[in-house]
């Protein structure tokens, strides 16, 4: 079960992975990065990923329709594209709130969105935070 560094590190190895980051999405903070930031600023990026996970996050008609699970995220994943890249965020299951997620920066030449989605969503199973 890989810890923060050990997943970032693994998500670069992604055909065409630019940057990764794990981030709190109610603070905005960067937990972990690796590789490039978008716009050159992991700080900044990461902040302004939180932002759409939180909207996505908060908004009951992203939600699944039964509301029964309040451990999970409501949301899985955030596909935003781009001209030239691809911006994947994926939430995290944890014990404790659930509001960190995986950011991935994907050049879209050279990434493979559907391989990054679902190796994602193994990572995100698999990581250890604590």
């Amino acid at each position: 079960m890989p810890g923060i560094d050990e997943c970032l590190l693994e998500t670069m190895r992604l055909p065409g992975a630019r940057g990764a980051a794990l981030v709190d999405w109610t603070s905005g903070l960067a937990l972990g990065t690796v590789g490039d930031p978008p716009g050159g600023d992991h700080e900044t990026a990461a902040a302004e990923a939180a932002e759409l996970a939180r909207l996505a996050a908060e908004q009951g008609a992203f939600g699944p329709e039964d509301h029964t699970d309040t451990v999970d995220p409501p949301v899985e994943d955030l596909i935003l594209s781009n001209r030239d890249s691809y911006h994947v965020l994926r939430f995290v299951p944890t014990s404790f709130d659930s509001s960190v997620f995986l950011y991935l920066w994907l050049a879209r030449a050279d990434g493979n969105l559907a391989l990054a989605r679902i190796r994602l969503g193994e990572m995100a199973e698999r990581l250890v935070l604590g």
